[in-house]
């Protein structure tokens, strides 16, 4: 019988463990989540969760988020190829349902998995948006010293 445990060898732990994925990984999106996923060798897939508290301000939210994320995981595990995920939230993601989390979930974890398949297209190079121009105020805006009426 298979288990649906989620143990510890299922789980990314340390910082080497993210930094692989983080470069050159396959991609799937919607608009409350991004997954990053890689093939590892180690023989089963793992996941690891990152909720910044700039997206998700609340403690009970991201902690709600990170235990439908794992569930999801814990359930479609058996689906899955050997590949390493990382699970990041979107703004507003704390405002959704927990099924309409869980659905999204459960379609982006069949997306990457056909993504990190041998002979997929390999994604392109991750590019970092460039820096937004901030306005600079060059000189001190002129007041009009008029005598208002």
């Amino acid at each position: 019988m298979e288990s649906f445990s989620f143990g510890r060898e299922l789980r990314l732990l340390t910082p080497s463990h993210y930094s692989r994925i983080f470069q050159e990984p396959a991609r799937a999106a919607t608009p409350y989540f991004t997954l990053l996923a890689k093939p590892n060798d180690i023989g089963r897939p793992r996941l690891g969760l990152t909720v910044a508290k700039k997206r998700c301000k609340l403690a009970c939210q991201r902690n709600r988020i990170k235990r439908l994320a794992r569930e999801s995981f814990r359930l479609n595990q058996h689906k899955l190829d050997n590949i390493d995920i990382v699970l990041m939230v979107k703004s507003g993601v704390d405002e959704q349902s927990n099924a309409e989390l869980t659905q999204q979930l459960n379609k982006m974890w069949r997306k990457l998995n056909e993504r990190c398949k041998p002979g997929a297209p390999k994604p392109k190079p991750f590019k970092k948006r460039p820096a937004k121009n901030v306005k600079k105020a060059n000189s001190p805006q002129k007041r009009d010293n008029t005598p208002r009426s």
